[in-house]
């Protein structure tokens, strides 16, 4: 496969800095090409030269694991060039601000650069300085756009139409980006959204964004489709949330008997890392009937050079429209 086999992406933005704003067609598109990713990674040679030539930079100011290295490989996978930048040793650390940094990677002519940070809206404030595309590998507690595109597409080839779907997700919503774009993704498709956590653990007026709110893990999860467990973020709290890990565990940690209220082929998620017998129960985790945890992080890569592949490709062709 080459880039010319391709047509013109239906995606009408630059950049892929969150899922709000997103119509379903552009979601859509975006899920049918990463299907189209799929069965290719699983073969022996997963080379290709879709972005030959063009220079991906990750900038990662936060660690993750399974984020970076699934764009890393993503990115090779399309033949692109990838730098990875070592922020903890980088200028930043010395004292220099986004824009300077902007500056910096402007003067390198990347193609595309792929950011995290631990600060709500930096993402989009590096997009509006520099002048290649921007991929958000989840900024604060805004948006992880990828992550909600992953879910998604592990959820239609399980399910099908997600629009006919009950998904709830449940606890560390406030601290929570995952939610955020999941929750954008899902009301954009037509699925039904309910939120399952502790009042400590939700953003006030959190029923604007279109979803039903639980406190008690049985009734949330009553005749649901689909469970997506959520990370608890200690990194992020600044006080005491709940009193003990036992007792959220006790409450809102996702078991057998709690799992009895769903639908009998309820499918169950985790965006990763775990933290096993906290959110969820191991049993439950490792339970490759209904869980598709790992199914998650295979999707990971094939949304990634989906995202990279149409930005990519759009941002080249409005490059030769602007040159002489």
């Amino acid at each position: 496969m080459t880039e010319n086999s391709y047509d013109i992406p239906s995606y009408l933005h630059r950049d892929l800095l969150g899922i709000e704003g997103l119509t379903p067609p552009e979601i859509s598109y975006l899920l049918d090409r990463s299907e189209s990713f799929i069965e290719h990674n699983r073969q022996a040679d997963k080379k290709l030269d879709i972005l030959h030539g063009r220079t991906v930079i990750n900038l990662f100011f936060e660690n993750s694991t399974r984020t970076s290295t699934s764009f890393e490989l993503a990115a090779l996978r399309l033949g692109a060039d990838v730098i990875n930048m070592a922020v903890a040793q980088s200028s930043v650390r010395k004292g220099e601000t986004l824009i300077d940094t902007a500056m910096t990677l402007n003067a390198m002519h990347p193609d595309i650069l792929v950011v995290r940070h631990s600060e709500s809206g930096a993402v989009k404030l590096l997009a509006e300085k520099v002048k290649c595309a921007v991929i958000s590998g989840g900024d604060g507690s805004h948006e992880h756009p990828t992550q909600a595109l992953l879910d998604a597409l592990t959820i239609r080839r399980r399910r099908g139409d997600l629009s006919a779907l009950t998904v709830a997700i449940c606890g560390d919503v406030l601290h929570s980006r995952v939610a955020r774009s999941n929750i954008h993704l899902l009301n954009t498709m037509g699925a039904r959204v309910r939120l399952i956590a502790p009042r400590t653990l939700l953003p006030s007026k959190i029923e604007a964004m279109g979803v039903e709110v639980f406190h008690d893990m049985v009734e949330g999860l009553k005749d649901c489709d689909i469970v997506m467990m959520l990370r608890l973020q200690k990194e992020r709290m600044a006080a005491n949330f709940f009193p003990s890990a036992r007792e959220y565990f006790h409450f809102f940690g996702l078991t057998y008997e709690k799992l009895a209220m769903t639908k009998p082929d309820a499918l169950i998620m985790h965006p990763g890392p775990m933290n096993r017998g906290v959110e969820i129960d191991t049993e439950v985790a490792d339970d490759y009937g209904r869980s598709v945890i790992r199914e998650q992080v295979e999707m990971g890569v094939a949304v990634r050079m989906a995202c990279l592949e149409t930005l990519g490709l759009r941002n080249k062709d409005e490059a030769q429209e602007r040159a002489p």
